[in-house]
């Protein structure tokens, strides 16, 4: 018997035989290996990004990237053989490609949400980048690793800083256009979780949301990065995600406790006016725009709320 068939039996009885047992040695080896694999590319994230910077070259910018998908790799293969009886059923086009660039909008129901991004992205999306806080560049290793690998990482100014230096309006929204435009001219897939945070029975009730499983959707960052990038895009991509078994903590996927999933990723089409409104500046100073804009996403997100629930009938 291979060796890769081995482990994938070894683990598929302890969790038969000693479920508990089986749990524990997932976890323990699924944040041994994102444990060891941190260490591991630290030095060279910390080593090519700094010459990155330093010398703007796109080799060390390539070399970046491939230690960063050799970072998530090993973490899905961990997914592959060490997280038994999975039933995830997973529904991309057929012809997306690693060397385009995409816009990627999506539900969010969990923190495992991110992940599941990288488990399906492997060897058919661009390395994803989400939009983060300025302030997570001071966690070691991975804040560094935000910065190099260009991840939009916005700076917030709060009402008060504003009041003492009006200079600061506006500038959050330039710093992370600033931001989005470092990704041209390279593949990328920028994620944006349009309901800006993550599912909940009760903020679903206080928002008044009118959809059965999801928050009502916000513009603002899908506008701002349309118009950082419109011009380069090949696609807007929607990846709709479902947990049958109700919304996973984070161990959970490490110890095998997320059976059934289900993601469905579809392409977006905005309307010509839309986009060109957009792209003009339109969202930030023009009420017809932004109009223009809810009522698209409104469209998407009813279509997206029908998906959901087909989606989780089809695991009855």
């Amino acid at each position: 018997m291979p060796l890769i068939k081995k482990i994938d039996s070894f683990y598929e009885k302890l969790h038969d035989k000693l479920p508990a047992v089986g749990k524990a040695a997932s976890f323990l080896t699924g944040t041994g290996v994102l444990t060891a694999n941190s260490a591991l590319v630290g030095l060279p994230v910390w080593t090519m990004g700094a010459a990155k910077v330093l010398t703007g070259s796109k080799l060390t910018d390539n070399a970046l990237i491939a230690i960063t998908k050799y970072w998530i790799n090993t973490n899905n293969a961990v997914i592959d053989h060490a997280l038994p009886h999975k039933d995830w059923r997973i529904n991309l086009p057929d012809d997306l490609s690693e060397d385009k660039q995409y816009l990627l909008v999506s539900n969010h129901q969990s923190w495992v949400d991110t992940s599941i991004v990288q488990y399906i992205s492997q060897d058919t999306l661009p390395l994803t980048r989400f939009f983060t806080k300025f302030n997570l560049i001071y966690i070691p290793v991975i804040g560094q690793a935000f910065y190099f690998l260009d991840f939009p990482m916005m700076r917030r100014h709060s009402k008060e800083a504003i009041a003492k230096n009006p200079a600061l309006k506006g500038k959050d929204i330039e710093e992370a256009k600033r931001a989005c435009r470092q990704l041209k001219n390279k593949p990328f897939a920028l994620l944006n979780y349009l309901e800006g945070t993550r599912f909940t029975k009760e903020k679903h009730d206080k928002q008044g949301s009118p959809y059965e499983h999801l928050l009502k959707p916000r513009a603002g960052g899908l506008s701002l990065a349309l118009n950082a990038l419109g011009n380069e895009l090949d696609s807007i991509l929607d990846m709709t995600i479902v947990y049958p078994d109700g919304a996973p903590d984070y161990d959970d996927l490490w110890k095998g406790n997320i059976r059934r999933l289900g993601v469905d990723v579809t392409r977006l089409t905005i309307p010509d006016e839309l986009f060109a409104a957009i792209m003009d500046g339109g969202y930030d100073r023009d009420e017809a725009t932004k109009k223009m804009m809810f009522d698209w996403l409104e469209d998407i997100w009813q279509q997206k709320d029908a998906r959901i629930t087909k989606m989780l009938s089809e695991f009855e």
